[in-house]
């Protein structure tokens, strides 16, 4: 009896002290987390709100679903900051002195709704810093002096897509845009975007010209190399995305090639220095170019320019002559071919033709190295063009070229000795309004890609200017400098949603170079 009392006696120690070492035990957790809440802090189950802190507490329990931290001194807020935070439900961070948030600072927060970032010293918030919030209901970005330059483009659009309800974002700057809701704005697309060229490809020849033609959801690049003794065709590769070589048009000293399609035919129409110029037409069958006709060309003795236009839907051509004894001539498609239509003036030396249309009149200017431009305009009675004036005060233009920026008309003057000249058309007549520094100049070439309007000014004897237009001066402004040898002509390609400058040179390979755009919120 007595030994089964000593055993009962035994059993009820041993569960007595199995019951105060599982008390031992199971206290000290509960007292080491209220023991680790920041002295700053006040800390329950669920929450924590501090004041004054100088840092974000890394406080370990994952059911924490409510985080506060008010008038703090820190002034970062890094990378995944919180991400030992699952649960969080609630975010406020107001009234700190917060300057920079780290890409990814809110990351593993799947569950977070309401984020307050309201009165800290913010001016940029990362790109895409709230992709990860998919629970996001309510945001308060208030009291911060946000810049609303291209570092807020992405915040713009995201608050006109998000769901959640955000306070107004009002921009500090930039001077414009001071006390403005960032909430309001349509786009900021203009101030954000920059474009370049960059080098693309070289063509390992030398050129004078450069022309471009579309057939049958194909591009394809004509390019006059006297060298060589070629016209070489290249077309766009879908696959490889660069130009190579599809066919080569051989002849003596060619300096022109240029494209014309008519009833759905291709024509390159070829001017050489010697033995003749002539007309090739596109062979499906054998996918090449064969002759198709030679040129009457007994008025022509220096071919320097070809230019094709269409006047009420007939095709014409016409050849600038640049020798003193040859007649730049007009030529006429009658449905068999091209042929002498009219001459115009002799012994001027003619440079460069340029078709315009002139308050719906068809015009037709002649640049020359003997006196200043001409301007023929086109009698619908007489079916020819009658000399009708001249740009005063342009002498030894090399080329003219016309552009459009909107509703005005302009005209590119190249100078190879003195200022290359732009000018507008006022109704009446064509008014200077920018002089460019010029000298060894052949080639002022106007050309626009997505409403930003270019000119490149080549030069033999130094680096090759690019200007861009600045809409609110409507004047250019130098834009880059790129080096090419003895450029003689810039042509634009554009293709599979890519848009190129094709560079021809006297002295060098043929460079092109690709407009590209530049996103400067990224």
């Amino acid at each position: 009896m007595q030994i089964r009392q000593k055993n009962m006696l035994s059993i009820v120690k041993n569960c007595v002290l199995f019951s105060v070492v599982c008390l031992y035990i199971a206290t000290p957790i509960s007292l080491k987390r209220i023991s680790r809440c920041p002295s700053a802090c006040s800390c329950s189950k669920e929450s924590i709100i501090c004041f004054g802190s100088s840092y974000v507490p890394r406080i370990i329990p994952n059911d924490i679903n409510s985080l506060s931290i008010v008038n703090g001194s820190f002034s970062e807020i890094k990378e995944t900051m919180f991400a030992h935070m699952p649960s969080l439900q609630l975010l406020l961070l107001n009234s700190n002195s917060v300057m920079t948030i780290r890409d990814d600072a809110f990351s593993g927060l799947p569950h977070l709704e309401y984020l307050s970032l309201a009165n800290n010293k913010l001016k940029a918030l990362p790109r895409d810093s709230f992709i990860d919030l998919d629970s996001l209901i309510e945001l308060d970005l208030r009291g911060n002096a946000f810049e609303c330059d291209c570092r807020a483009k992405w915040l713009m659009m995201w608050l006109k897509s998000t769901n959640a309800t955000v306070s107004d974002v009002i921009c500090a700057g930039p001077k414009d845009m001071k006390d403005k809701r960032l909430n309001d704005m349509a786009s900021l697309h203009n101030e954000c975007i920059s474009t370049d060229f960059i080098h693309h490809q070289s063509v390992p020849s030398e050129s004078l010209s450069v022309d471009t033609f579309s057939y049958k959801n194909d591009v394809y690049v004509a390019i006059a190399a006297p060298n060589t003794e070629s016209c070489m065709v290249l077309q766009w590769d879908h696959i490889e995305m660069n130009f190579r070589t599809y066919d080569n048009i051989t002849g003596q000293s060619i300096v022109g090639c240029k494209s014309v399609i008519i009833q759905n035919q291709v024509f390159v129409i070829v001017a050489q220095l010697f033995g003749g110029s002539h007309i090739y037409k596109f062979d499906e069958d054998q996918s090449r170019f064969s002759k198709f006709q030679d040129i009457e060309v007994s008025k022509i003795s220096k071919p320097n320019d070809i230019e094709a236009f269409q006047i009420s839907g007939e095709w014409f051509f016409v050849i600038a002559d640049s020798s003193k004894a040859g007649l730049s001539t007009l030529y006429k498609w009658n449905d068999k071919g091209f042929y002498s239509y009219q001459s115009l003036h002799e012994w001027f030396r003619d440079t460069d033709a340029e078709f315009v249309d002139l308050d719906g009149k068809s015009h037709l200017i002649l640049a020359s190295r003997s006196q200043v431009p001409v301007i023929y305009q086109w009698s619908r009675n007489a079916q020819t063009f009658a000399l009708q004036g001249e740009i005063p005060n342009m002498e030894d233009v090399v080329a003219v070229k016309t552009f459009r920026v909107k509703e005005d008309l302009y005209l590119a003057m190249t100078r190879y000795i003195g200022d290359s000249k732009v000018l507008r058309w006022s109704g009446k007549q064509f008014m200077e309004i920018q002089s460019l520094p010029s000298r060894g100049a052949m080639i002022l070439q106007p050309f626009s890609f997505k409403e930003r309007h270019y000119l490149a000014l080549g030069s033999d004897f130094t680096f090759s200017q690019i200007y861009l237009w600045d809409a609110d001066k409507k004047l250019f402004e130098r834009f880059k400098e790129v080096y090419i040898m003895a450029p003689r002509s810039f042509t634009v390609v554009s293709t599979d949603r890519r848009d190129f400058i094709f560079s021809s040179s006297f002295k060098g390979n043929t460079q092109i170079f690709e407009h590209i755009i530049i996103d400067l919120s990224l």
